[in-house]
């Protein structure tokens, strides 16, 4: 299925977490290769091009990943864009009403602690990333933070939401 949304106005909204240390996933083999995983931690980010996203989740991410305790995988998958990769990561998280933006921890296998869109949009960026922290606290071992500080200071985040940019008009 083709993207939603124009790519090139899309592309800040996943560097932003791209640019942290979060490895943007593109098909259901990349998806599968990551949450197939029956031990360790890896968080799933499903973006988005809404303004809780823009405003709140990846702030808010980006905020957690500064922790000394962080996932051992950290990946995004972003909705409207990359729908194979989109459901496939959905999939792993079948009991949990798809939303986005959405973030989900997965231990050994399984989420064990996810924000969905209704909680993102009730919460500010800091509030995320405490409630991510003390998560990561008791669950990750992989030393923090995902990148060192002056990269993630220097990091844009990008304020754009999606009624600002044009839907896909093909090749």
């Amino acid at each position: 299925m083709p993207p939603l949304y124009d790519p090139d106005q899309v592309r800040p909204m996943w560097e932003e977490l791209a640019n942290i240390g979060v490895k943007p996933l593109k098909t259901q083999a990349d998806v599968d290769a990551v949450l197939s995983k029956e031990s360790g931690t890896v968080l799933c980010v499903v973006n988005s091009v809404c303004g809780c996203a823009a405003g709140n989740a990846r702030p808010g991410v980006g905020l957690a990943l500064q922790n000394e305790k962080i996932p051992d995988e950290l990946i995004t998958v972003f909705a409207g864009m990359d729908q194979e990769a989109v459901a496939q990561a959905r999939s792993y998280m079948s009991e949990i009403a798809p939303s986005s933006p959405c973030i989900a921890l997965f231990k050994d296998g399984r989420p064990i602690h996810v924000l969905e869109r209704r909680h993102i949009e009730r919460m500010t960026a800091l509030d995320i990333a405490n409630n991510l922290s003390a998560v990561f606290n008791e669950t990750c071992d992989r030393q923090g933070p995902s990148v060192p500080p002056e990269v993630f200071e220097g990091n844009e985040h990008v304020k754009t939401c999606g009624s600002s940019i044009s839907p896909y008009a093909g090749n």
